[in-house]
């Protein structure tokens, strides 16, 4: 039997997490147990809630600044990697959670599966911290499982080995099967459907959140027959303006941060999503909904490649063009609502346990000897 850890701190991480636990769960060879860094707290729980995923074990979070949570979590983790021996540890994507859980894993000489690897902006400044922390994982995994051919062909552009590199598509996909199986999640509206909106990242705080909150006002008011749903997030660089020009708009709804199986949901029954998110890139597609990424440059170019999403920045003009131009030409926007989605079918977690299965299963990895 192995002794695997699997590490989460993000609601992200948890939802691409739950369908490896999942599968592992039912490996022979695998001991599982999965950790939580606590650096997201109520949210956090809701989705495991939703996956039915109870944690082995959940860390305190140190104060409210990421230092202090980075502190305070590395101490923790130290703890719990000397706990046991470690056969393997799992982490995915790019968080401040990944990336402790990937030192840990590093500093103890335990090998290290980064799920969803290979993401690239190549801009160390958009996302961030993103992007140099998913950078620094891929320096120190063994184990790397890229969601689509350009991922992988960012890795091996880095110098990672290919007997390393595992493409299994995004365990996104399998997370919406498993809750449209499970939590009855299906279309709903009638008509045409809500035009969804979430805005969070660090580069648009400031003058393009209000900018963005302009775009829509104008959009909402010039359309009175468009309804618009926005959870806004909690944080109050975004609540503030937010508040300030939408609310009291008679189309548009201001919501708290919807769970995993409400935002589900709330996609099945979208027109068209207008997001900063990297997980609704992903996850849009799925149900056929377009996606306007306010952004200047996305690590899922796939997605405006394969034509379901555009790339329009945070201006103004730019949203309001966009959404008038879909909102007329039916055409333009069938061709990106049947496009498709770029980044799975579904198995990605089957595809990752296999993989193990056949290599680290057998044989565990052996670490380069220290000198």
């Amino acid at each position: 039997m192995h002794n695997i850890l699997i590490i989460s701190g993000t609601r992200p991480e948890i939802i691409k997490l739950a369908p490896v636990f999942q599968e592992l769960m039912k490996a022979p060879w695998a001991r599982v147990e999965w950790l939580h860094t606590g650096q997201h707290g109520e949210m956090a729980s809701q989705i495991l809630d939703c996956f039915d995923v109870v944690p082995d074990m959940t860390l305190t979070r140190a104060g409210t600044s990421l230092q202090d949570f980075s502190t305070g979590c590395r101490q923790q983790l130290e703890a719990v990697m000397e706990q046991r021996k470690w056969s393997l540890v799992i982490v995915q994507g790019d968080t401040e959670s990944a990336f402790q859980g990937a030192l840990a894993a590093f500093y103890h000489r335990v090998p290290l599966a980064h799920v969803e690897a290979g993401l690239r902006t190549h801009n160390l400044g958009r996302p961030f911290p993103e992007e140099g922390l998913r950078q620094m994982i891929s320096r120190l995994a063994q184990f790397h499982f890229p969601p689509t051919q350009r991922s992988r062909a960012a890795l091996k552009t880095e110098g990672i080995v290919d007997g390393q590199i595992y493409l299994t598509g995004n365990t996104v996909i399998d997370a919406q099967q498993w809750t449209c199986a499970n939590r009855g999640v299906k279309r709903t509206a009638t008509g045409r459907g809500h035009l969804l909106v979430t805005v969070h990242r660090r580069e648009n705080w400031g003058d393009d959140v209000a900018e963005i909150c302009r775009a829509i006002a104008e959009i909402a008011r010039k359309r009175p027959d468009l309804d618009v749903l926005f959870p806004v997030h909690l944080n109050p660089v975004i609540q503030g303006p937010v508040n300030a020009i939408l609310g009291g708009i008679e189309n548009v709804k201001l919501t708290a941060p919807l769970g995993y199986t409400e935002m589900q949901q709330s996609l099945a029954d979208a027109w068209l999503v207008l997001t900063d998110s990297g997980g609704l890139q992903e996850e849009a597609p799925t149900f056929g909904v377009p996606v306007l990424v306010l952004r200047e440059e996305t690590e899922r170019p796939e997605a405006v490649e394969a034509g379901c999403a555009l790339l329009i920045g945070p201006t103004r003009r730019a949203i309001v063009d966009h959404v008038t131009r879909l909102l007329g030409d039916p055409m333009a926007y069938r061709k990106m609502s049947q496009a498709g989605n770029p980044f799975g079918d579904g198995t990605a977690a089957r595809k990752i346990v296999h993989a193990l299965a056949a290599t680290f299963a057998v044989k565990p990895v052996a670490l380069p000897a220290l000198a």
